[in-house]
């Protein structure tokens, strides 16, 4: 399903030469730094940008969040660290003022003939795709329709109180911003972002979000299709302050991948709305 709104045209980040300069609305929830899903997003556009191919699928995307990114400029350099006929493997290391805050590694593989076998695989339940409200409410950087309580109705800003419980929980996700200025935002890049809040979705609780995660990794079978993407928690263990958390990314026709997250206790944090 594609509707055409009426988006808001400033991205979260502008080029400078060869660095991205951070607007005000790339601020994350945790203070004064850029949101990890834009870093991450910013790692992944790059990534692409650099080493992307038409004939290879960016099959795993792994994001280390060394330390919270201030909201001024960063740099991200690339390298590739092996490219083979059906592989590719390629790093990102995203830095400001010279100190690291980040880096990412990225598969890529060839495509190729698809197997005809059937295998077993976990089935996965969303809620139907939302309706896009047009205009997008002012304020609004991301649509984010949460569900897990009962009594919670999902609607694009009501924040993340519909995973305030111990049950199932699930989003839906619909970008209305360009990431970085004058480049349209591409698939790959929406699910880099993506893969930030599977740490929120596993980890969140009745008293609210008590972990901040250290780093995520995607993994897509292939690229989304359509504006929205979805995640449906899988699991989630936790033991003396560390989380792990598992999710399966969707797009409006099914299931395209996987998300995990780790993450350390940060009791008291409180989520605003995105």
């Amino acid at each position: 399903m594609v509707v055409a709104v009426t988006a808001p045209s400033t991205a979260f980040f502008t080029p400078d030469g060869d660095a991205f300069v951070p607007h005000p609305i790339a601020r994350g929830p945790w203070g004064q730094t850029i949101s990890g899903n834009y870093v991450g997003g910013l790692l992944g556009h790059v990534l692409e940008r650099d080493a992307g191919e038409p004939d290879f699928q960016p099959t795993r995307l792994t994001v280390d969040l060394f330390r919270p990114a201030a909201l001024a400029a960063v740099r991200v350099e690339t390298s590739v660290v092996r490219s083979g006929r059906r592989l590719k493997l390629v790093d990102a290391l995203m830095t400001q003022e010279q100190t690291l805050v980040a880096r990412a590694t990225a598969l890529f593989l060839r495509r190729g003939e698809q197997p005809t076998d059937p295998i077993w695989t976990t089935p996965v339940t969303m809620p139907p795709v939302p309706p896009t409200p047009d205009p997008i409410p002012r304020g609004l950087s991301t649509l984010v329709w949460t569900y897990g309580r009962d009594d919670h109705t999902p609607g694009p800003g009501a924040g993340l109180a519909g995973w305030q419980h111990s049950g199932p929980k699930q989003i839906w996700v619909r970008d209305v911003r360009p990431l970085v200025t004058g480049v349209e935002l591409t698939p790959f890049a929406r699910a880099a972002m993506a893969g930030d809040m599977v740490s929120s979705l596993t980890h969140f609780g009745p008293s609210g979000l008590q972990f901040i995660n250290a780093d995520y990794t995607v993994t897509l079978s292939r690229l989304p299709e359509g504006p929205y993407l979805g995640l449906t928690a899988l699991t989630h263990y936790s033991h003396d302050g560390v989380a792990t958390g598992t999710a399966t990314l969707v797009d409006e026709h099914g299931p395209i991948g996987s998300g995990i997250a780790n993450a350390l206790a940060n009791p008291g944090f409180s989520a605003p709305s995105m």
